[in-house]
């Protein structure tokens, strides 16, 4: 039986900061029903589980309740927080009435998009070959451009990748073209479950410099010069 992975510790201390901050935390709603919006109340220090409280509307509870899972998403300052929780229960807690859920196996953490994305189109696939710092060098398939940076999705096992670091001379390889190397800078990374069952690493980074490369890409695939 495999171990569930838990979040890294700067991803368990977003969390945490929720709390503390009780801010309100928002489940994306189904089609008629109400909108269910709620704060964490408590993040079991054993990770084991969350505590939420009631949303004060008893129909969006129940909608909730009835779920397998729920997708919490908050928007706090600058930054989009969210993380999916499985197994959503009532419970009493010290008296109080509460909801409680599985501890979420990641959180993810990204500044809220300002500039708009291209998508990667699959039939012209751009790979990322970058090495951070004294780690291994690795592979990632760049998935959208904006003109701030590029989205990519990596192997989870990737080491490195921490928001901050720079990943100097990344050749982005497109097939029959000649690679552009540009200077990347790490700027939030999730662990995602894909559609067939693969777990990737996604990682969003912006360019580090205004580089001919990164005019190029840029304009070819989103239109307009990356940001200073």
């Amino acid at each position: 039986m495999g171990v569930t992975p838990l979040p890294t510790a700067a991803e368990i201390g977003v969390l945490e900061a929720l709390a503390a901050e009780g801010e309100t935390l928002t489940a994306k709603a189904e089609a008629g029903a109400a909108p269910f919006r709620t704060r964490l109340r408590l993040v079991d220090p054993g990770r084991r589980f969350l505590l939420l409280e009631r949303s004060g509307d008893e129909a969006a509870d129940a909608v909730l309740l009835g779920r397998p899972r729920v997708e919490l998403l908050v928007e706090w300052g600058e930054w989009r927080i969210g993380f999916s929780a499985g197994r959503p229960e009532a419970v009493v807690h010290e008296g109080a009435s509460l909801l409680r859920t599985e501890f979420p196996a990641s959180v993810s953490i990204s500044r809220r998009r300002m500039l708009p994305r291209t998508d990667v189109p699959r039939e012209a696939p751009i790979r990322c070959v970058a090495r951070p710092g004294d780690s291994p060098a690795f592979e990632a398939e760049v998935t959208d451009i904006s003109a701030g940076g590029i989205g990519m999705q990596a192997d989870p096992r990737a080491a490195g990748l921490e928001p901050g670091v720079l990943l100097a001379a990344c050749r982005l390889e497109r097939p029959g073209r000649e690679p552009e190397v540009v200077d990347l800078e790490v700027r939030h990374t999730s662990r995602v479950k894909l559609e067939d069952g693969r777990l990737v690493l996604r990682v969003g980074c912006r360019f580090a410099s205004l580089s001919p490369a990164a005019m190029r890409l840029t304009a070819e695939y989103a239109g307009s010069r990356p940001d200073r």
